[in-house]
């Protein structure tokens, strides 16, 4: 049986600990990333334990639709 490394994923924004725990193994794709201390939702994506975060696109910043 293989003992993985079991470690907390750190918010983005605060840096603080997150209900989330990932394995050394584990890929995250468009993850929405819950903080309960600071109460933000970040959207990332996680491989070999290291963040990346997705940066959503604004409402203000998009182009009108032609329709």
């Amino acid at each position: 049986m293989n003992h993985y490394k079991v470690t907390w994923v750190l918010c983005p924004i605060c840096g603080n600990k997150t209900r989330t725990k990932v394995r050394p193994d584990t890929v995250l794709e468009n993850f929405p990333l819950f903080c309960p201390k600071c109460k933000k939702e970040t959207m990332i994506n996680l491989i070999k334990q290291n963040i990346s975060v997705i940066k959503e696109p604004d409402a203000l910043d998009a182009e009108p639709m032609n329709l």
